[in-house]
């Protein structure tokens, strides 16, 4: 009998610690969801939108330096991208960047639906903000790079 009174004891500690631990969380989610709606302070929707469009712009700017460009001394920097390119060439390529996109997207919009059904409704749209904006300035600096690249 004193053992069960021992776990009882322990299993009302685990929980109360939990508790104050949601109530922890519950004050920094709104701070958490400010942080990510001065990130991104559009619709999520149109952040996935922007990170397809920057993917898109971003092989075909790849394209264009590697292929059209008529410079031979350039290679795709990146490690998985540049494989990619080798062992298929700019389907490969276009199947690589594809694949990451939809990666990286999943990974966000999993995150945020776990965090919504918890009853994190900030945490889960920063997850999502947090996910999907550094793709895309990435891929903004990808595409800016290629261009002038491409046109000095």
């Amino acid at each position: 009998m004193e053992k069960r009174d021992s776990l009882d004891t322990v299993l009302q500690f685990m929980k109360s610690r939990l508790r104050k631990a949601a109530e922890r969380d519950r004050r920094a989610e709104r701070y958490v969801e400010a942080a990510s709606r001065f990130l991104w302070r559009w619709r999520e929707p149109w952040l996935l939108a922007l990170v397809a469009f920057m993917a898109l712009l971003d092989y075909a700017s790849t394209y264009a330096i590697l292929a059209l460009s008529g410079k031979s001394y350039f290679n795709e920097a990146g490690s998985l991208a540049k494989w990619a390119l080798e062992k298929g060439g700019f389907a490969g390529l276009f199947l690589a960047d594809l694949a990451a996109v939809c990666a990286i997207s999943l990974a966000a919009i999993t995150l945020r639906f776990i965090l919504i059904r918890a009853g994190f409704k900030g945490f889960g749209r920063a997850a999502f903000v947090f996910l999907l904006v550094p793709y895309a300035v990435m891929a903004v600096i990808a595409v800016i790079n290629n261009l002038v690249l491409t046109y000095l």
